[in-house]
């Protein structure tokens, strides 16, 4: 991310400077970052794709999203939980994701530790939106440089899922996760994101064939 402050695109609207001029960067920071998720199998999927771009940049993640859904059983944990050695092979072999062994396992042990948490309790979503006592925490950043790569909030989520049996999911990206989710809103307060995203509703989006 650039360490700028917010920039007028050529519509007329101000926006954090991370998605530069990218449609595809641009409408994702629009439409989706921040705005609150509540959906439990749409956070799993979220914090897998998070997982993925570690070492990455999110754009090289979110190009690849379409081919990460079908690939991945439209990120149906039950599915996942039960991948073989076989699937992690086809896995490994298809270049239209991010082919690294250690994520693709920690994948599916994330997938069985999200269905106990389903099965015997509290349920994905609440586990992690009580952290923030179920709303977001609206933060008053003016530039990216002001914006923290993790919090002493990320830090107790990190710790809670790593010792529910999920992989990838250090401070750093829980953090990035929180943002991308709506559990914080990190739009600077110069972006016109930072008044609405708390109130947009996600759209659905279409589940892969």
């Amino acid at each position: 991310m650039s360490r700028s402050a917010a920039r007028l695109h050529p519509d007329g609207k101000t926006r954090c400077p991370w998605p530069g001029e990218d449609p595809l960067y641009v409408g994702y920071h629009d439409t989706e970052w921040g705005v609150p998720e509540y959906d439990d199998r749409a956070l799993y999927e979220k914090l897998i794709l998070d997982g993925f771009q570690a070492g990455l940049s999110w754009i090289t993640i979110l190009r690849k999203r379409d081919n990460f859904r079908r690939v991945f059983d439209d990120f149906q944990p039950e599915k996942i939980a039960r991948y073989n050695a076989k699937k992690i092979h086809a896995l490994m072999n298809d270049a239209g994701i991010v082919r690294n062994r250690a994520k693709i396992e920690g994948a599916i042990a994330s997938a069985r530790s999200y269905l106990d948490i389903m099965e015997k309790g509290p349920g994905f979503s609440k586990l992690l939106w009580d952290f923030v006592d179920g709303r977001p925490k609206v933060n008053r950043f003016k530039t990216i440089a002001s914006v923290p790569a993790s919090t002493p909030v990320s830090v107790q989520v990190s710790k809670e899922l790593s010792s529910r049996g999920f992989k990838f999911v250090g401070p750093t990206i829980v953090y990035a996760f929180m943002q991308a989710t709506g559990m914080v809103n990190d739009h600077l307060v110069t972006c016109f994101c930072h008044e609405t995203c708390g109130h947009k509703p996600r759209s659905p989006r279409l589940k892969a064939k």
